[in-house]
This record gives C-alpha cells, structure tokens and sequence, in this order.
C-alpha cells in the first residue's frame, strides 16, 4: 500500500507495457559521437558551454521526452498513473540502479536528493548522550549545517571535524582519518558516526572513499557515505565496500530528471531507518519498518524525477555505456584540466591524477585578501557568475585554502576547445575583478 490500495501483485508487476506506452527507452537514432556532436541530444541554448554539469546535471532529450509523456500519462488518468502505473515503475527503477551499482534492489529506495537522503539516515539515528558525529572541513555544505545542527540538539553529539586541505594524497588522508578516529575519546556503548564524500563536491575530488569505509568498519564507526556525484561518474560496488549507509543523486552524472536520488541501507541497518520524512502511510511499527514500502509513496507528489531514471539508463545504454562514457569524460578531464592552467598560468589541484573522476579544479590567478570577509567573498562570486553568464558559459568557482579555483565538469558533449574557450574567458573575468579592486 502505498498511499491508495494497491494489489500486492502490482509492485512485483512487469512494467514493459507501461515503458513503451509512455515512451521510456525510446532512444534509437541516437548514434552520435561524443563532443559536439553530442549537442544534438541537449537542450543547451546556443553556443552556451556548459562545463558545470556536476552542479545540477543536464538532461537529454530523449529523457525530456519520456519525462513528458510520463507528465502527460499522469494528467490523462491520474488514478490509474498514481494506483497502478508508477509503482512497478518505480521497482524498475529500484531494480536497474541496484544493478549498477552492484547491490540488492530490497536495499535501495528512491529520494529526491542526496542531502534529503543523508537526513533521513542521520534524523533516524538513536544519538545518545556522548556519541559523536565526524564529518570533514570539505563536507558539502547542507550537510555540513546538519551535523551542526544535530550536534546542538538534545542530546546533543559531539560533532569531530577532520581537516583537509589540498594539495594531498589518498595515503595522507586515509592517515589522517585513522589517526582522527583514534584520537577520540572512545567509551562503552558510544556511538561513532562519519560521514564522508565519495566525491567532494568542492573540490571535485574523488576520496578513497572504499578505504575509509573498510578504516570504519575496524575502528566500530558507522559510515555515512555521501556519494552525491559518483553514480554515473566512477564504478561502484557496494556488496563489495559494504558501507552502513551510501545515498547518490541520479540526476547529476547519470543524467536523470531532477532531483531524483538512490539511498542504500542495506539490510543489517534497515532497523536504523524508523521512519521516512514526512513518515509514510507504509509506517507499520519500531520493530517492523517496512524499509521498502515505506519510500513507495511518502505523500503524493511528482514522481516523474524518479521514474525518468529509466530513460536516463536507456540513454546512457545507447550511446555506449558507462564505460566508454566515463572514460571519454575521465581523459577529458584531465586533458582539460591541464589546458586550462597553462592558459591561466596556473596548477591543477591534482597534480598526481589521484583525485581525478571526471572533474578537474585549476587555480585561478586572482589573490584574496587576507582580511577579506566572508561577505565581501560571496559578492566577489556573484561577480563571477554575472561575468560568466554574460560570456555564456558557466564553471564552478569557489574558495580553498584562501584561494579561488574552478571546478569544471567534461562530459560528453565537451571538447577540449571549451576548456580553452573557459580558460581565455575566466583569464579576463580575473583581470577585469583585479582592476575592479576585488
């Protein structure tokens, strides 16, 4: 039951039918190279360059079309779309994303976002007086505010930070964390929770995040594994990592409407997870949480972000994988990156490759002051961001370690000319914010 009465028989049920009348895996024709080429299958204004897809993603249009013929379906009979239809859609979904990323499908369930996800895991969790929360200095911003904020409600857990700042190395910050961990103060029935990036968000740098996992599991932590831009961008086993929680967004890399996401808990935690939020009509007790049923149906809403995940895979699949994808992006990244900082005459922040996914971070030549405030910072960015839209094109630009830098995304549909076209562009956005005074 998911909110209405459904036949037990329609969440198990084949939903081909429904996929072909609503057009989801409609994506012949799409034979194209990758690069520009690719631009045919999106949506991007003209001549517009896209190179922070890890931000927000970007559809295709086959996904478009199948989001709108699912839209279409809901409105056309809204009973038999929200009673019969979207459920075993919905367990299709399920199905294909545990298959990507190696888990089983009675382990995952569909969220809006990952930060939505990491909630619904860390609002869940019994904190008892003296247990502690650890997070790190890169830890997304959202998230970070919510170990913050569970650390100053009753009862209160002590919140640890792990301090990182690059230039590193796998081995340094793997160091760092089983030395962090050791350090605390550790007593009988305490509970130790981490939560760690598979890959930053700022930096766009990929963590040994598998590594740290296995650290946790030796030193009795749990592991909260934000792993926002990993579906789509790097391969993921997680029968053989074993994390105690792992959530994903769809919609960044894998290419899905937004904001659809994947959380796993697998079945020796799923007692954790007490309740959705808001708390589902599948709530059936503290002992019984019908992990499951539960993220069926939380409410009526627009399920099409999820369900679109379908045609998101379909497309991936027809223009050759997540192989051949992620190794055109992977060596575009790192071509890119080093374009960019010889234009800007500059460093990548990854010298080494290790850090490498398919996103690439370059200094930007344009210093901070050192007494430089937070606001005068952000009004600084939005300068930025102003100068970039007017160029038409649009990078990730943040502060580390005292210093401006870019995150920029390749993708499919990038080139290296874009990367020089973003490297001129942003060498003359520093000048003119230098000769402002910024």
């Amino acid at each position: 039951m998911n909110g209405v009465i459904v036949p037990p028989e329609l969440a198990n049920a084949d939903a081909s039918k429904e996929e072909t009348a609503i057009g989801i895996g409609d994506v012949e024709g799409l034979a194209t190279p990758f690069g520009h080429a690719m631009l045919q299958n999106f949506n991007f204004a003209p001549g517009y360059i896209n190179l922070n897809h890890g931000s927000y993603g970007s559809m295709p249009k086959p996904v478009l079309r199948a989001t709108e013929a699912l839209a279409l379906e809901a409105e056309a009979r809204p009973d038999k779309f929200m009673r019969m239809t979207y459920l075993p859609l919905l367990t299709r979904v399920r199905t294909r994303v545990a298959q990507l990323i190696n888990a089983n499908a009675d382990e995952c369930v569909m969220v809006t976002n990952t930060s939505h996800g990491i909630n619904t895991v860390l609002r869940n969790f019994p904190w008892k007086e003296g247990d502690i929360i650890i997070g790190f200095s890169t830890t997304y911003g959202a998230v970070s505010r919510t170990l913050k904020y569970l650390s100053d409600v009753a009862p209160n857990p002590t919140l640890s930070t792990i301090e990182l700042t690059f230039p590193t190395s796998h081995a340094s910050i793997l160091e760092r964390t089983r030395a962090h961990i050791r350090s605390l103060s550790r007593s009988e029935g305490q509970d130790v929770v981490m939560v760690l990036d598979g890959i930053i968000s700022n930096p766009g740098a990929r963590m040994p995040w598998e590594e740290i996992v296995a650290i946790c599991k030796e030193e009795h932590v749990w592991s909260v594994v934000d792993a926002a831009h990993c579906i789509g961008q790097i391969d993921i086993d997680l029968e053989a990592v074993q994390p105690d929680f792992w959530v994903s967004n769809c919609h960044k890399w894998l290419l899905s409407k937004r904001g659809s996401a994947v959380l796993y808990v697998p079945k020796r935690n799923q007692h954790i997870i007490k309740s959705t939020f808001p708390t589902s009509i599948g709530y059936k007790s503290l002992e019984d949480t019908n992990f499951v049923g539960q993220f069926d149906w939380t409410g009526t809403s627009d399920f099409v972000p999820v369900l679109s995940v379908n045609a998101a895979l379909d497309f991936r699949a027809s223009i050759g994988g997540e192989k051949k994808i992620n190794e055109y992006c992977h060596s575009l990244a790192v071509k890119g990156g080093k374009r960019l900082a010889e234009i800007l005459g500059t460093r990548t922040l990854d010298e080494t490759g290790e850090f490498t996914a398919n996103m690439t971070d370059v200094l930007l030549p344009l210093n901070i002051s050192p007494n430089a405030t937070d606001a005068e910072l952000w009004a600084i960015l939005w300068k930025f961001y102003d100068k970039m839209l007017a160029a038409n094109f649009f990078a990730a630009i943040y502060v580390h370690d005292r210093k401006w830098w870019t995150r920029c995304s390749a993708q499919i549909w990038i080139e290296l000319s874009d990367f020089e076209f973003v490297g001129h562009a942003l060498a003359r956005i520093c000048a003119e914010l230098k000769e402002e005074g910024s």
